[in-house]
């Protein structure tokens, strides 16, 4: 995973977070569950990432 998806992805996940957090304190329940939704979606984002280092990790492993 590249550094610069790392940073985008981790922003995107505290945006939520601070979504979310301004969704309960204004007592708005579709901005909270845009925040839950956009931090999903960070974290499917980065899990997708690890898969595709992983894989690469493995064709390397095979390329010796």
């Amino acid at each position: 995973m590249g550094t610069e998806d790392k940073f985008r992805n981790k922003s995107e996940e505290f945006a939520g977070k601070a979504k979310e957090g301004l969704g309960k304190v204004t007592d708005d329940e579709r901005l909270e569950a845009e925040g839950q939704a956009d931090q999903s979606k960070s974290h499917m984002k980065q899990a997708g990432e690890k898969v595709k280092d992983a894989a690469g990790k493995v064709k390397d492993a095979f390329k010796d």
